[in-house]
């Protein structure tokens, strides 16, 4: 098995069951998640983990990969699982005039890379 950093690469397949695509196409970086359901049984780590990160108010799907060190394809994934199991629900992000601020944009990949 290849490592990287100390972590095994085949991970991401593992967390996703196999799984390369969302059952849901509905996320994008800013796309805020929220807790809507605390009940965690029958959950793996990484979506108890979702829960507990979102209990606490709204993250963005670009903040939700970086506190777990998962690929955004990855976070995606299992985004949508808890979505499909009404465990959280989903908000559209965004600035108050409608339109994507490049400022915050470039400011989320600046967090994402610093913790790469």
């Amino acid at each position: 098995m290849t490592y990287r950093r100390g972590r095994a690469l085949v991970r991401p397949h593992v967390v996703t069951g196999g799984r390369a695509r969302p059952t849901r196409n509905i996320f994008d970086l800013v796309t805020l998640v929220m807790a809507a359901r605390s009940d965690v049984s029958g959950l793996s780590p990484e979506k108890r983990r979702v829960l507990e990160l979102c209990r606490g108010g709204a993250l963005s799907v670009a903040e939700v990969a970086g506190h777990l060190s998962l690929p955004i394809s990855v976070t995606k994934v299992l985004l949508s699982d808890l979505v499909d199991s009404g465990h959280i629900v989903t908000r559209v992000g965004g600035m108050d005039d409608g339109e994507t601020s490049t400022r915050l944009l470039q400011e989320v990949l600046d967090g994402l890379r610093a913790r790469l």
